[in-house]
């Protein structure tokens, strides 16, 4: 059965190789095309408005009316349906001895215009063609020529051509129909300007999506036969992942009980450190006093020999009174009867790190013996003592 999916797996494996070795189309820079964009553009402009100028469209010296520096401007957003939205200012400058609305002018007069235009990339019907870009576009303005302001309708075809992604030329021709048809005549605007681009936003051409959709294809046969791979593979490696599972589990298991084991002993040490400490119990004192009997420091020197023999082991020794007596000297007295303890054991050449203290006053009475309550000397005496608690203990 392993020879079996070692030669399926060798198999898959050639033909693999098969597909890669074989000459595959790539997505390269000229599959990819603005497909949206902002267009800002700085150029000139020139005005025809003879009276004529749609029947002699070519009469630039007596007709076309431009000046020598940049004279349009526009700024235009353009979206991925192909509808491109811009608005246009210009001015030029009617000179003399031109024609204007059939006339010889005799002098130089301003021309101003304000449009907004409405386009179409022609590219959505026609299909990507490289650098060449053309468009139409309807639109309304305001000019002001021949010292006549009008509002105009306004019809547009022209093209760009790219030079990189971001920068080309934009060449136009306008026809502006008045809508003042009684005091203004129509005319014919022409532009050339550098054209500059940005926001872009990139998609693919059809000729790109083409080629995507194949490559697509090609990586789906590609990825099929990977699967196949794999399959036969994970099948192979969960009969070896099967055996190594069982060999960690029995490891485990053997170590799990090394481990309890290990842990049993440490709580077996533990309990009996707390146990013995406990069986050594309390130091007492005598009413008012904080001192050490013989009695008291033997205790001490068992509880002192059972810290050097734990050196993880960490107390604290915590003073109190009975109830008689001020909270004050109370206080002051549990504090004095805890530090007395502590110097004791300190003395046995325990680390100071290893023995805290700390007085409770009359605040931790082991009975009922409180200032209202009568008791005798002998339940009084229970509360006059120094307790050993455990801090830490590894």
């Amino acid at each position: 059965m392993k020879t079996l999916g070692t030669l399926l797996i060798l198999a898959m494996c050639l033909i693999s190789l098969h597909l890669n070795a074989q000459e595959q189309p790539e997505l390269t820079v000229k599959d990819s095309i603005v497909k949206s964009s902002w267009i800002f553009t700085v150029g000139t402009n020139f005005v025809d408005d003879s009276g004529d100028e749609f029947g002699s469209l070519f009469d630039i010296e007596d007709s076309w009316n431009s000046v020598p520096y940049p004279s349009r401007i526009s700024i235009g957003r353009y979206l991925k349906n192909g509808i491109g939205l811009e608005a246009i200012a210009t001015y030029n400058k009617y000179k003399e001895g031109k024609v204007v609305d059939n006339q010889v002018v005799t002098e130089d007069i301003d021309y101003l215009g304000l449009d907004f235009k409405l386009s179409y990339d022609l590219n959505m019907i026609l299909g990507e063609t490289g650098f060449f870009d053309p468009y139409v576009g309807v639109g309304a303005g305001y000019t002001d020529a021949n010292n006549q302001g009008r509002g105009t309708y306004n019809a547009i075809l022209g093209f760009r051509t790219w030079f990189s992604e971001h920068w080309g030329l934009d060449f136009s021709s306008t026809g502006k129909w008045t809508m003042n048809t009684e005091n203004s005549s129509n005319h014919i605007q022409h532009a050339v300007g550098v054209a500059y681009r940005f926001a872009t936003e990139k998609g693919l051409s059809r000729k790109g999506e083409e080629k995507k959709a194949l490559l697509d294809e090609i990586e789906k046969e590609q990825q099929r036969i990977q699967d196949s791979i794999a399959a036969q593979q994970r099948a192979d490696e969960e009969a070896r992942l099967l055996a190594e599972r069982l060999q960690r589990e029995k490891e485990a298991a053997e170590l799990a009980a090394a481990e309890k084991a290990k842990r049993d002993a440490q709580e077996a040490r533990r309990a009996k450190i707390r146990s013995d400490i406990e069986s050594l119990g309390n130091v007492f004192f005598s009413l008012n006093s904080s001192y050490l009997t013989r009695k008291d420091k033997q205790v001490l020197d068992q509880l002192a020999q059972i810290l050097k023999d734990n050196p993880s082991l960490i107390i604290k020794i915590e003073g109190h009174t009975d109830s008689r007596g001020s909270d004050h000297y109370n206080q002051w007295l549990s504090e004095r009867r805890a530090k007395r303890t502590w110097d004791y054991i300190i003395s046995k050449s325990i680390s100071e790190d290893k023995v805290l203290n700390e007085g409770f006053g009359e605040s931790k009475l082991k009975n009922e013996c409180d200032d209202n309550t009568p008791c005798s000397e002998e339940k009084h005496s229970k509360n006059r003592r120094s307790e050993f608690v455990i801090q830490a203990l590894d």
